[in-house]
């Protein structure tokens, strides 16, 4: 289930440049803390106070640094039309969390953290090391002590929500759900392999390059594949010469990937291997591949105690995370927009003050991150 299985960061608003050159190169990334130089210029002034609690510019800026950080490790930005409603929205949400905060019980607070240290898990398993956890925290102006607090804080409020609204799941809910969305939990036939790539483009520019460095990939890429078929670890030739920086430390192993999750040349070579079979060389938009497959697992209709992948939490877990994020949408505007008033918050910025005032009703509430 895709809308499910999604996970965002909330107010923390961290999407990790994903690891995987089949799918996309990793982008090159620059000057990782431009805030501090802002707040050197520019100072830093409260843009929003409330009941116990002032928000700075700078708060605000390291959310919206981390957005446009994480949108150019995935090769793209974010229009400059749309700058003054996501600034809104994301002061929108801070001022939300530090309300939210404020009415935290201790087991809202073990809630919050048992949440975030299930977050952070599954990010440290997805990126496949500590050191590529902290390069890929960097590329976005974070470290691992930042990304913990700000995940916390965001459980910690939404648990505090989901208790304030006296927001339930039942079982005989979770049931129904189940069954009544049957095609959502059907599991498409996935691969696991190992691959070496060879890149024939520049990571950054994404342009090409030029004929005789390819002339050269293409030699290096056959000489890696005759080592491999002379009997040379897979595993050791990845880590030496493979140039997917995701994959690389890991010995070329790649997240499990059903079809469509990858480009099509790279699919069709990796799903007509039997197990431990290697390709030939295979030639993608991103450079030349040796592809290895680990195995295949069948198409199967998931129950409702199956694992997540790469989580602790069941099926069950996540559609009643699903329902509750559902009910809380349609609670939360009026309870936080009382809140709101009740704390005496003011927007202390007139731009953001009217940014904010146009925000459509809904974004008063938060958005459904399971």
């Amino acid at each position: 289930m895709k809308l499910i299985f999604s996970m965002t960061l909330g107010a923390a608003m961290i999407v990790l440049p994903s690891a995987n050159a089949a799918t996309a190169p990793a982008a090159t990334t620059t000057n990782a803390k431009p805030v501090n130089a802002m707040t050197a210029l520019f100072g830093d002034p409260a843009i929003a106070k409330g009941k116990g609690f002032e928000i700075k510019q700078s708060e605000l800026d390291e959310v919206v640094t981390g957005m446009k950080s994480a949108a150019a490790a995935h090769n793209e930005t974010i229009p400059a039309e749309q700058m003054a409603a996501i600034k809104a929205q994301m002061l929108n949400r801070l001022i939300q969390i530090q309300l939210l905060l404020q009415k935290s019980t201790d087991a809202d607070k073990a809630e919050g953290k048992k949440k975030a240290d299930a977050q952070l898990a599954m990010l440290l398993t997805r990126a496949g090391s500590q050191e590529a956890f902290d390069r890929q925290l960097k590329a976005v102006g974070m470290n691992m002590e930042v990304l913990r607090s700000k995940i916390t804080q965001e459980a910690t409020a939404t648990a505090t929500l989901t208790r304030e609204l006296g927001i339930a799941v039942t079982d005989a809910e979770v049931k129904q759900y189940y069954d009544t969305h049957p095609a959502d939990f059907e599991q498409p036939e996935s691969a696991r392999a190992q691959h070496i790539l060879l890149l024939t483009i520049n990571p950054a520019t994404r342009t090409p390059l030029s004929d005789d460095q390819i002339k050269a990939k293409r030699q290096q890429i056959d000489d890696i594949l005759k080592q491999i078929r002379a009997g040379t670890n897979f595993t050791a030739l990845a880590m030496q010469y493979s140039e997917d920086p995701g994959s690389k430390e890991k010995g070329g192993e790649l997240p499990s990937f059903s079809h469509g999750d990858m480009v099509p040349e790279f699919e069709t070579a990796a799903f007509a291997l039997k197990t431990n079979g290697v390709s030939d060389v295979v030639t993608t938009a991103y450079g030349y591949h040796v592809i290895k497959l680990l195995g295949k697992t069948p198409a199967k209709k998931l129950v409702l105690t199956d694992k997540v992948p790469q989580s602790d939490l069941t099926i069950a877990d996540k559609i009643k995370e699903f329902l509750t994020q559902q009910k809380t949408q349609k609670l939360a505007p009026a309870y936080l927009e009382n809140l709101k008033k009740t704390g005496n918050v003011e927007i202390l910025d007139a731009d953001l003050k009217a940014a904010i005032a146009a925000l459509p009703a809904a974004t008063n509430a938060p958005a459904a991150t399971p």
